[in-house]
This record gives structure tokens, sequence and C-alpha cells, in this order.
């Protein structure tokens, strides 16, 4: 059973930084891309950043390029997304999600196979 468990949301002000991880567990040796989409309030859940298996190649949504930076650790099976420079329009529930092969492609097309449950993050001003 694949699990992704993200942490590391929280409330911070506007120009501050936070980092989310997400740690996925059951994928034995299979490899995949992986990312994370956020949900605002009110709003449909939107592509933030992907990253593919060996973490050479990323992509970003145009509202966090420059801001945003997607990693990855395969040893721990682990992502993480640092976020600088966070304004208001950032709050939202981060969700990590990965697909069942190493397409970065999947995650423009919203062709999600397994999602995390979601860590908030608020940004106030």
């Amino acid at each position: 059973q694949v699990q992704l468990v993200e942490s590391g949301g929280g409330l911070v002000q506007t120009g501050d930084s936070l980092r989310l991880s997400c740690a996925a567990s059951g994928r034995g040796s299979s490899r995949y891309a992986m990312g994370w989409f956020r949900q605002a309030p009110g709003k449909d859940r939107e592509f933030v950043a992907a990253i593919s298996w060996s973490g050479g190649n990323t992509d970003y949504a145009d509202s966090v390029k420059g801001r945003f930076t997607i990693s990855r650790d395969k040893f721990n099976d682990t992502i993480y997304l640092q976020m600088n420079s966070l304004k208001r329009e950032d709050t939202a529930v981060y969700y990590c999600a990965s697909t069942s092969s190493d397409s970065m492609s999947s995650f423009r097309s919203y062709a999600i196979n397994y999602w995390g449950k979601g860590t908030l993050v608020t940004v106030s001003s």
C-alpha cells in the first residue's frame, strides 16, 4: 500500500519561508515522479511543482517559479518543497502526489495515482 505523508505546514507571515516534506512508503523499487499540488479555499486543486525520479528534471507552476524549489532525497524516499517569499495567495492545503511511473507530464494533466492527505499552509499579512 503506497502512502504519502506530508509535514511542515503552519502559519507564517508574508515574506517568510517554509519547507514542506513528503515521505513515501510502500513503493518498493519502482521509479516514479513526485510533486505537489495545492487547493485554496473555494478554489480547484492546482499543480505546484513536480520532480522526476532522478531529481534531474523539475517543473513549476508560473505562480511559484523563482520562489519555490522542489527537491528529492531518493535514499529516504522523501521530497521537499522549499517555499520562500510567501504571499497571502499561497495560502492553501498542500498535497503531495505521485505517479506510478517516471512521468512528469502526468502532473500537468492531473493524472495522479497517489495522494497524501495534505498539510495546511496559512500566510498572513
